[in-house]
C-alpha cells in the first residue's frame, strides 16, 4: 500500500492545498493531511477548528482516501509513525521552492527511506495562500473562488461584526 502525507498548518486550508491534496489522492492509496505546528506562525484558528475544516472540505470533495489528523513532533519522524514513504508538499510560486528544498533535505538527512515530492498549484491558484485569504476575509470580500465552501463559512463566522 502507497501512503503519503501531506504536511502544513492549513490556517486555513484553501483551494490551493485541495488541488494538492485531490492530485495526491489519485497517486496513493492513502494520503494523511496532518496538521502539523509550525513555531513561526500565530494561528487564527484552533487545531481542532482546522481538523474540522479540513474533515468537511474533505468530504465535500468525496476524497474517501484520505484521512485528516493532528500531528506533533517532526514531520519525518510522523510520516515513518503512519507507514507512509512520501511527504507530499505543495508549491506556488519559485520563492517556495527554496524553503521547501532545505525542509526536504533536512527529512532526507534524517531518514533517507521517506522521498519528499512536490506537486506544482495550479496557475490559477498560485497567488492564494492563508495568510492572503485572512486577510480578505477581514475585509468581509467574498471568497468563493479561494477556500472550500465549509472553510469559507468558518471564515465568515470568525470575521463577524
Amino acid at each position: 500500500m502507497r501512503i503519503a502525507i501531506y504536511p502544513g498548518t492549513f490556517d486555513p486550508i484553501t483551494l490551493g492545498h485541495m488541488d494538492v491534496l485531490t492530485r495526491a489522492a489519485k497517486m496513493f492509496d492513502k494520503v494523511y493531511i496532518v496538521i502539523m505546528h509550525n513555531t513561526k506562525k500565530s494561528s487564527l484558528f484552533s487545531e481542532e477548528e482546522r481538523l474540522e475544516m479540513i474533515n468537511r472540505s474533505i468530504q465535500e470533495a468525496g476524497l474517501e482516501n484520505v484521512e485528516a489528523e493532528i500531528g506533533h513532533g517532526l514531520t519525518v519522524l510522523y510520516a515513518k509513525e503512519k507507514g507512509a514513504s512520501v511527504i507530499v508538499r505543495g508549491l506556488r510560486v519559485s520563492m517556495d521552492f527554496e524553503y521547501e528544498i532545505q525542509l526536504a533535505s533536512a527529512n532526507m538527512f534524517m531518514d533517507d527511506d521517506i522521498e519528499t515530492i512536490f506537486l506544482p498549484t495550479k496557475p490559477e491558484l498560485s497567488f492564494i495562500s492563508s495568510t492572503t485569504v485572512k486577510e480578505i476575509a477581514m475585509a468581509h470580500v467574498a471568497l468563493t473562488d479561494l477556500v472550500p465552501t465549509p472553510v469559507e463559512e468558518m471564515l465568515v463566522k470568525k470575521f463577524q461584526k
